[in-house]
């Protein structure tokens, strides 16, 4: 008596699935990647024990030799005010500062009162320890 199924399972791996999951991954990292973009300007930040992650609409950089940037477009000391303003047209503005380390603390204090006092909210970029 010769019982056979009739029914035979085929041992083949589609790689279907896998290629989508694999798509999925790389369009996540992708958009995600872009979210976090650090300023082009060659500051050496300070180090911190503990970093968050901001999203940076506007950023405002000071470079060691006292050069400011708003968005990596050079302004002068005087007219920072005039170039964040039209920036920080929601009431929910935030400012990262890209701050050398060796540049002295009144700077950081004169541009941080002027973002405070278009209402935006400050925040310094450091490096983690």
């Amino acid at each position: 008596m010769d019982l056979k199924t009739r029914n035979k399972v085929d041992v083949v791996f589609s790689m279907a699935s896998m290629t989508d999951l694999i798509f999925l991954l790389l369009i996540f990292f992708m958009l995600t990647a872009s979210f976090v973009t650090p300023s082009g300007l060659p500051v050496n930040l300070p180090t911190s024990k503990s970093s968050t992650i901001e999203v940076q609409k506007v950023s405002l950089t000071i470079t060691r030799d006292l050069q400011f940037y708003v968005n990596d477009k050079r302004v002068a000391r005087s007219g920072i005010e005039i170039a964040l303003k039209p920036l920080l047209s929601n009431p929910a503005g935030v400012v990262v500062l890209h701050i050398d380390e060796s540049v002295p603390t009144r700077e950081l204090v004169y541009v941080a009162g002027i973002a405070t006092s278009l209402n935006a909210r400050v925040t310094i970029a450091t490096k983690p320890k």
